[in-house]
């Protein structure tokens, strides 16, 4: 057993979490730069692109390594968003302490001055919430001046235009990239289209900048405030000879099925008249322009289902991902009913059901001869030889195979949906039989169908009747939005939906193989955003606006004379301590938010270099002091379209209303997560080491920190 002293002035514990937070400085701020993670052993790579998949992706064998991937994981589960704040401040603040240490800080009075420090932090703040009414309102009805941008810009071809972050700026009244074309087609009730679908068409990624700026000036153009779509009233024109916009087939079953594939290609063009949960999303996305477009359609379309009833919530449980690889991303949209992949063999048994409405099965568990529900399990150290006899002649597991699709066939099952794993043999059986089997289905996706055909999941076929069967479903090939169906070889995307199915499936595609994990935890990422904001009921100004008075006040508080405070421990400490150590630890602690800001201003390129960052902070804390209230100086700076604004950026004479939004609870909880990591490594005195690592120690350079018991 090997023993290292852990509490010396360089604390290895914290210079561990220092090194590891370090690697995702750069995810930091909207434009996130990606990273390979390459495994030396097998020689494979993964980019990679947010902190949580940092921490999955490396090989983290240390005990700070574990405690801090398990905050990590512990934020991203509960909030989906602010790991890389929580990462990020990790490492600034460990190094913070550590400059304490070695100014020969007592150990307690870190602890208790930093987290007074904080929940001081936390109470401020409270006064730069703004209610989810008032933002969405202002948003709406915010605008951009476009005479201020033809002044700026001289000539189409500006540079900072080609930027999609400087586009936000002009995306909501101008829509030169989109064209506006009512689909009317639509006549049952209840469907996926129950109401008029306006489907926009999108050019190439965002449009020439030459477009853009000509649409500002075109006087003939009217828009709706606040939207992204332009007002169909206006320039609308019907597509009756369009080849991509003609008509369905035929079959009267066909004629249920709403638009092209279901496809909710864009947002509604009253996204003010949705409580304005578009307006809110964009401010939300932190320049993810392709997510948050899918996520305006999604609300759009689950806020006309609801008519409009007042309630203004994301419902998650109605939504899911599937991501088609070979596809560039500008192909991704929003289908209703569920779109997963499918192999060719499955492929060709949903072309022969061809509009033919399905019997549809659920099952709420694996579709294996050996599964046994929880309360059947087998216990783990037994293990089964031989449960029955094989029959003369046959393959093992042939007697419950034919059994199975027996009873399959017999009850006339077109289509069965499995939560669990499918036996492969079974599949196979099945697909001769023409009959379609998806495994690995999530429960929420059971639930939709089960609501909306009638069917009842069962856990084991045996437990099949007629009153578990439900009925109207369809399966079908999915195709892109110009109506061509996608052959991508190994894989298909296929769709499978019924009549009122509230099933959303946001489908993500893209080129590039590497990037389909990166492309759905984006947009999980401004989902769970915009849901948790609902949640809360209000937001935070973004872009650093929180922890620039963050930072103010810390500051303030670190000139003050030592006061006990409110914490029952810091009121403990000796006055001595109080008096000597108070400053020296609040402006650690205020050292990590200018690390913060230095960080997030050169990230998102508003200074070269982090000594022209730390001018720029600077200079806003001392406008903030001279204006007497720095809350109200920031709210102001929101309020132009962002607090962290320099003469030298593009356009600084433009006031624009790109205005930034941060979670409320996800925010402040990852600031205390941080700060908890931290304090709980400092407060290690030492690392034991058992097992076989004490002679690979032993031989290891690093021998002489250890003493070995």
């Amino acid at each position: 057993m090997a023993f290292r002293d852990a509490n010396a002035r360089r604390h290895i514990g914290l210079q561990q979490l220092s090194a590891l937070a370090s690697t995702g400085r750069t995810f930091l701020g909207p434009m996130k730069s990606h990273k390979f993670i390459v495994d030396e052993i097998t020689n494979q790579s993964t980019l990679i692109c947010s902190a949580v998949r940092l921490m999955e992706s490396l090989d983290l064998t240390s005990a700070v390594g574990q405690l801090l991937n398990e905050t990590i994981q512990a934020q991203n589960k509960e909030f989906k968003t602010g790991m890389s704040t929580l990462l990020f401040l990790v490492g600034a603040w460990s190094n913070a302490v550590v400059e304490c240490l070695q100014q020969n800080v007592p150990v307690p009075a870190i602890v208790s001055v930093m987290s007074e420090g904080l929940n001081s932090c936390c109470e401020r703040v409270q006064c730069l919430q703004m209610p989810i009414h008032d933002v969405k309102k202002e948003l709406c009805s915010g605008r951009v001046r476009p005479e201020a941008f033809e002044s700026k810009t001289g000539q189409a071809g500006c540079d900072g235009l080609t930027n999609p972050w400087n586009l936000l700026c002009f995306q909501r009244d101008i829509s030169a990239t989109e064209e506006v074309i009512p689909i009317n087609s639509c006549s049952h009730q209840g469907d996926d289209c129950n109401f008029n679908k306006l489907l926009v068409s999108p050019l190439a990624g965002f449009g020439s900048v030459a477009s853009v700026v000509k649409a500002v000036g075109d006087r003939s153009s009217s828009a709706l405030p606040g939207s992204a779509v332009t007002a169909s009233s206006c320039i609308a024109r019907k597509l009756t000879h369009s080849r991509h916009f003609g008509t369905l087939g035929k079959s009267p079953f066909a004629s249920q099925r709403g638009n092209v594939q279901g496809h909710l290609s864009g947002p509604s063009a009253d996204l003010c008249g949705c409580c304005g949960l578009g307006h809110l999303a964009v401010a939300l996305s932190h320049g993810n322009q392709t997510s948050v477009k899918l996520l305006q359609s999604i609300a759009a379309y689950q806020q006309e289902r609801a008519e409009c009833s007042g309630s203004s919530q994301v419902n998650i449980a109605e939504i899911v991902t599937c991501c088609v690889l070979g596809l560039p991303e500008s192909y991704s949209c929003v289908s209703t009913g569920f779109v997963t992949l499918v192999s060719p063999e499955q492929a060709a048994v949903i072309k022969h059901f061809a509009d033919k409405p399905l019997r549809v099965l659920l099952m709420d568990g694996d579709l294996t001869e050996g599964y046994r529900h929880l309360g059947f399990n087998r216990p783990p150290n037994v293990r089964a030889i031989l449960e029955r006899p094989n029959p003369p002649g046959g393959r093992a597991g042939d007697a419950w195979l034919s059994r199975m699709s027996d009873i399959l066939m017999s009850f006339e099952v077109n289509l069965v949906l499995v939560k669990g794993n499918v036996c492969k043999n079974f599949t196979e059986r099945c697909m001769a039989s023409r009959i379609l089997v998806i495994g690995c289905v999530a429960r929420d996706v059971l639930c939709a169908f089960g609501a909306a055909t009638g069917a009842q999941a069962v856990t084991y076929l045996s437990q099949l009747d007629a009153s578990s069967i439900g009925n109207g479903a369809w399966a079908e090939l999915w195709k892109s939005g110009d109506g061509r169906a996608v052959g991508l070889g190994e894989l298909l995307p296929a769709r499978i939906s019924a009549a009122g199915i509230p099933l959303l499936t946001a489908v993500l595609t893209t080129a590039l193989p590497c990037k389909a994990q990166l492309l759905e935890d984006q947009f999980w990422t401004l989902l769970y955003r915009l849901h948790h904001a609902l949640k809360d009921g209000k937001v935070f100004p973004g872009g650093g606006a929180v922890e620039l008075l963050c930072l103010s006040h810390i500051q303030a508080l670190a000139e003050q004379p030592g006061q006990p405070g409110n914490d029952k421990v810091l009121r403990e400490l000796p006055s001595h301590w109080l008096a000597e150590y108070k400053s020296i630890v609040l402006q650690a602690l205020a050292s990590g938010w200018k690390r913060y800001l230095s960080v997030l201003l050169c990230n998102t390129a508003k200074a070269s270099s982090e000594l022209e960052a730390d001018a720029s902070v600077d200079r806003h804390l001392q406008k903030a002091a001279a204006c007497g209230s720095p809350s109200a100086y920031i709210l102001e700076g929101f309020r132009r379209g962002g607090v962290l604004r320099s003469g030298s950026e593009p356009f600084p004479g433009l006031v624009t209303d790109v205005k930034v939004c941060d979670n409320v609870a996800a925010k402040t909880e990852a600031w205390r997560r941080a700060l908890d990591l931290v304090l709980l490594v400092l407060q290690t005195d030492a690392e034991i080491i058992t097992g076989p690592r004490r002679n690979q120690i032993l031989n290891s350079p690093l021998s002489s920190e250890f003493m070995f018991l």
